[in-house]
């Protein structure tokens, strides 16, 4: 009986993938994927008997058919896990608009109490030194805001500030309460928001998990059919008779994977300059992600259907359908794969609370992977219509501290000017 040597590829399918896929990012009972794979001495004794050669092809197909439909699998849950990241980094995109909201109206009411609060503390000071009767006294408000005898010039005369006194007081104190209150919310929203982003990072951790398990499926697959198409051949073709020459189709096979990949990429390194300045690096180290006219800004977008954002958090960039994509600068690839409605996805850390994000990546041209250090104007990817996209183009965006912010004239005042 001819032995053959085992790829590691099929100990990951037997050891790792069913085990990582099912238990850890599943959270389900494991498959029975721990299937045993024909030998090339299973072959040749098939091929001596049409009965038991042709029971052996259909165990091949079908063999070939299971590892597809696992890819498939992984796929869907990876694409399951991208859509619930997306609804988790809404709904904290969402939250934290409020809480930002809720900061700006609290810190304008707050000027505005200090203003009421001067023109209250005027009008008692001068209703003590005019004798007039009021509730309030000097002690009362102790700055001084300022244009006394303008104010004393309109109103007419210290009895009028009497009649008026009142009513300024209640507008200062009304004041003082509602930039209290807006600040008790702008708080509680913080509060709400940090709850939501450290759900939208789990969903993110799952996501990446679901993505890598994707991504190693797909490549355990085309390695495993290499060897299976090979034996498939062997059984259908009578030529081949020696384990040697079955051996050395595998590997002639795997070389030309290998060639065709590496050709993908010295391809990609090449086009790495792009049209005109692609990839070029202004003098603070950025260059801009794609190249196109901007199809879309940052903002508010009226009329948009139910459950859609109403905010565009990314600028979009109309480009050609394949062209490439470059990293805005150098980073740590956070996350590369299925987003919701942004399609394919990839998401880069620079440090110091930035991150960029690319949407609607063309499928299969997602060039680098979570964990991936890449340099400023590298190809990540190429500009597809994944998602939802209605044409090719590129949805850029810029965060910092996990808040979306207009990318034109942060990118613009990187010298790598988006338009």
């Amino acid at each position: 009986m001819i032995g053959v040597r085992i790829p590691a590829f099929l100990r990951r399918f037997v050891a790792a993938v069913a085990v990582l896929v099912a238990a850890v990012v599943l959270g389900i009972a494991s498959p029975a994927w721990a299937v045993e794979y024909p030998s090339w001495s299973d072959v040749l004794a098939a091929r001596e008997n049409e009965q038991a050669k042709q029971a052996e092809i259909a165990r091949i197909q079908g063999l070939i058919a299971a590892a597809q439909a696992r890819v498939e699998q992984t796929q869907a849950i990876a694409e399951e896990r991208g859509a619930e990241y997306q609804v988790a980094q809404n709904a904290f995109d969402a939250a934290d608009f409020r809480a930002n909201n809720l900061q700006t109206q609290a810190e304008q009411s707050k000027a505005d109490a200090e203003a009421a609060n001067a023109r209250a503390g005027l009008l008692a000071a001068q209703l003590y030194r005019s004798g007039g009767s009021a509730e309030l006294t000097a002690g009362m408000f102790l700055e001084d805001g300022g244009g006394a005898d303008e104010l004393l010039a309109r109103l007419g005369s210290a009895s009028k500030l009497a009649q008026i006194n009142d009513g300024v007081y209640a507008n200062a104190l009304a004041a003082q309460n509602t930039a209290q209150s807006l600040t008790d919310q702008a708080a509680v929203a913080r509060d709400e928001r940090e709850k939501l982003r450290v759900e939208a990072e789990q969903k993110l951790q799952e996501a990446i998990a679901a993505s890598e398990a994707a991504q190693q499926e797909l490549a355990d697959q085309q390695e495993l059919n290499i060897v299976l198409e090979q034996q498939l051949a062997a059984l259908q073709d009578v030529t081949a008779k020696t384990t040697a020459e079955y051996e050395a189709g595998v590997e002639a096979k795997r070389k030309a994977a290998e060639a065709a990949a590496a050709a993908a990429r010295a391809a990609a390194a090449a086009n790495a300059g792009g049209p005109r300045d692609g990839g070029q690096l202004s003098s603070q180290g950025w260059a801009k992600p794609a190249y196109g006219w901007i199809s879309g800004t940052y903002g508010y977008r009226p009329g948009q259907p139910a459950g859609a954002n109403l905010i565009h958090r990314g600028t979009d960039i109309a480009a050609s359908c394949g062209s490439n994509i470059y990293a805005a600068t150098s980073g740590t690839v956070k996350y590369a794969g299925p987003l919701g409605t942004y399609g394919n996805w990839v998401e880069i850390s620079h440090g110091d609370g930035v991150t960029t994000g690319y949407a609607h990546i063309r499928d299969g041209a997602t060039y680098v992977r979570s964990g991936q250090r890449v340099d400023a104007g590298e190809v990540i990817a190429a500009v597809g219509s994944t998602g939802a996209s209605t044409g090719c183009h590129l949805h850029f965006e810029v965060r910092i501290n996990g808040s979306a912010i207009d990318a034109q004239p942060f990118m613009r005042d990187r010298g790598a000017a988006l338009g």
